[in-house]
This record gives C-alpha cells, structure tokens and sequence, in this order.
C-alpha cells in the first residue's frame, strides 16, 4: 500500500500535525445529493415536502403550526404566525428554497414578504436574512432579498420572477460569548440562485426593525431556523441543514 503521507516533515503553526501528515484523521466520508440542491447524507431534513413535523408555531408551541402543506411546499397563512423548528444548531449549512406569488401585489417591502432567521431562540428572534420580491421592485438597500435585515444590503439583486423557486445557501457562524462578553460576532455568508451576497459578513447584533441592532443579550450556543408570517403567501420548499460543530481542526 502506498505511503498515506510524511512522519518526518515540519509541524503545521498552532496544530499538532505535520505538513501532509500521514497520521492526521480523514476527512468523514457523505454521499452527496443526487440532484443539485438535494441533501446530502449528514443532513437533517427539515421539511421534505410532506409534514410539518420538525416546526412549532413561536406563538404557541402546543399550538398546529397553522401553514399550508400541499404539491411539496409550505405556504405561509396568514396571521397563523412565525413558525421555528424543534431542533437547534449553532454553527450550520443551510439550504432553503422559496417562491414568492406569482401574481404580483404591492411594492417595496408589501410584495412576496418573509424571511429566514437563523440562530432563534426564545431571547431573540435571531439574524433574518430577507425573503421578498426584489424582481424589478426597488426597496430600502438593506431590505432586498438577501439583506441581512437592517444591517447589510446584498452585494448584487439575484431576484428570479415572481412564482419561480429561489434557492438561500447559507453558512452561519454563531456567536461566542465568554461569561457575558461577546467574543466572536455572528458571521453569515450567503448565496441565491448560486450567486453569492455575503462573504463571511460579520452582524452587527441581532436583526431588528427600524432600529441599530447590538449584541446587548448573550445568544445561547445554539437556536433555531424561523420562518416570517409577513401576511403574504410566500411558499418554501426543500429544506435542509447540516452542523458544523466538530469540523473545525482539532
């Protein structure tokens, strides 16, 4: 068997393994979705199309979740109100996809409204990336789709027509916070239809709106994925999320 590596090279700066090191561990083994988009095997499949099994409604957890399950998606009722998942994640990769109506009504920030925020809990709604129908509908900066609400507009508008599926792939890095002092900001790096919008964008707080939003309250380490009731029938579809913890270097 030929050699896996080098037991006799330089070790890496702040890591105890050498430059190609033959007994560093391997990387885990998944098996890919088999279409693009689809979740790979260490995903948790958060709505496949069929239940709404894996979400609770924010106003009342004991409480039907209220939305609509028909043709494989979602779709928001409204005034049924947010609804957020059971389980928790610090740092992830999610995958989302979205479709606002395709009979346009309103403009600006009153046309296919939602959103999708990550890292909610029971202290905070957490860090909303803006779902909206930006398609030749000009709004705030840094409310169009894709926007880390209140804080940074998109790099580019990615917007597909209305009634076509979009698709949010998403990096989040929690927080961390030592004994009530915030450490490390929350970071979120974004894509839609493909297209990036946020590299590694470091939030400045907890997404508010019409105000400057701070990191006031420590964040618990983890939270969970919330999806807005705006009242418009935003449909969503397909998603999944993958934890990061454990892939960092040891």
């Amino acid at each position: 068997m030929a050699s896996l590596g080098y037991d006799d090279t330089d070790f890496i700066p702040g890591q105890p393994y050498r430059v190609h090191d033959s007994q560093r561990p391997q990387p885990l083994v998944i098996t890919p979705g088999a279409e693009v988009g689809a979740p790979p095997s260490d995903a948790v499949v958060l709505f496949d199309g069929s239940d709404l099994s894996e979400w609770e409604s924010v106003k009342d957890p004991d409480a039907d979740v209220g939305w609509k399950v028909e043709h494989g998606y979602m779709e928001v009722v409204k005034g049924t109100g947010d609804i957020r998942t059971v389980k928790q994640w610090g740092d992830c990769q999610l995958h989302v996809e979205w479709a606002a109506p395709e009979k346009v009504q309103g403009d600006s920030q009153g046309r296919g409204n939602s959103g999708v925020f990550l890292h909610s809990s029971d202290i905070s709604s957490g860090y909303e990336i803006q779902v909206l129908d930006c398609y030749n509908n000009p709004t705030y900066a840094d409310g169009t789709t894709g926007g880390i609400y209140g804080q940074f507009p998109p790099l580019v508008n990615a917007c597909r027509k209305p009634g076509l599926w979009q698709s949010y792939d998403i990096i989040f890095d929690a927080p961390v916070w030592d004994e009530g002092w915030l450490v490390v900001p929350a970071a979120v790096t974004v894509l839609l239809n493909g297209v990036l919008l946020h590299h590694r964008q470091e939030a400045m707080g907890p997404t508010g709106h019409k105000n400057v939003a701070t990191y006031s309250t420590p964040d618990p380490e983890v939270g969970g994925l919330r999806l807005q009731d705006h009242g418009d029938a935003v449909r969503f579809r397909n998603i999944w999320v993958r934890s990061l913890a454990g892939y960092d270097a040891e």
